[in-house]
């Protein structure tokens, strides 16, 4: 079936499989939060993004795309509660390592009780097996958040695929219709949209596939045309 994005707490996963990657997205916890699941095709290796809630169905998702259990990382993209509390009983369950922004991992391992091995910043690149992904830091709606960047190959066979395509895992910082929440805090909106402007929107095309931390995916193309809105709205 055709990937669409569209994923409810307590039904399944969504599946969207590319040359490099296979893309699982589950919905999770009281504030229906998306978890990702990135499993190399070539290695076997897995990234979990936002390890949110409900741990049995986390670790659910971490096995259909390894039967064994196999999760080599897990990426957090901020530091707020409802994105973390599985973190610990996964962790513990796979011994995979964990990772989030640097200004957000103290508060990360405080919150979960699970050391941050990896203290992400801004341009760094995160190998997956023999899948390479971009860091990205969008400060605004907290200090750490980061966004994760893969690009496919350009010479491309899944039906699914598209040439150069850009993915884009966003937490909280980018959703369809506008930015993450900044308490309308004139400051923090300003930072985040300052940075979701040159560090995304200027960067990526508009075919570049945006997934959030809650709700509909999207793509840059969709959102592109209302920046302008945003910026005069203030959030």
């Amino acid at each position: 079936m055709t990937y669409t994005g569209q994923v409810a707490v307590g039904g399944p996963h969504d599946l969207r499989r590319l040359d490099e990657v296979e893309i699982r997205k589950l919905a999770v916890g009281p504030l229906a939060n998306d978890v990702y699941l990135l499993t190399c095709r070539r290695t076997g290796a897995q990234l979990l993004v936002d390890a949110a809630d409900a741990p049995d169905d986390v670790l659910d998702l971490v096995r259909a795309g390894s039967p064994s259990g196999r999760l080599d990382g897990v990426v957090t993209t901020h530091r707020h509660a409802d994105h973390l509390r599985a973190l610990a009983p996964v962790v513990a369950a796979t011994g995979a390592s964990s990772a989030a922004g640097e200004p957000d991992a103290d508060a990360v391992a405080a919150a979960s009780g699970v050391p941050v091995g990896r203290r992400l910043r801004h341009g760094d690149v995160l190998r997956v097996g023999a899948l390479d992904f971009e860091v990205v830091a969008l400060r605004g709606h907290t200090p750490g958040s980061v966004a994760l960047a893969y690009r496919e190959p350009d010479d491309v066979a899944e039906p699914e695929a598209v040439p150069g395509r850009v993915h884009l895992f966003t937490g909280d910082s980018l959703f369809p219709g506008g930015v993450g929440n900044t308490d309308r805090d004139p400051a923090r909106f300003a930072s985040l949209l300052s940075d979701v402007v040159g560090r995304v929107f200027d960067r990526f095309d508009d075919a570049t596939w945006v997934y959030p931390g809650h709700g509909a995916d999207t793509t840059l193309g969709a959102e592109r045309p209302h920046l302008a809105e945003w910026r005069e709205r203030g959030w």
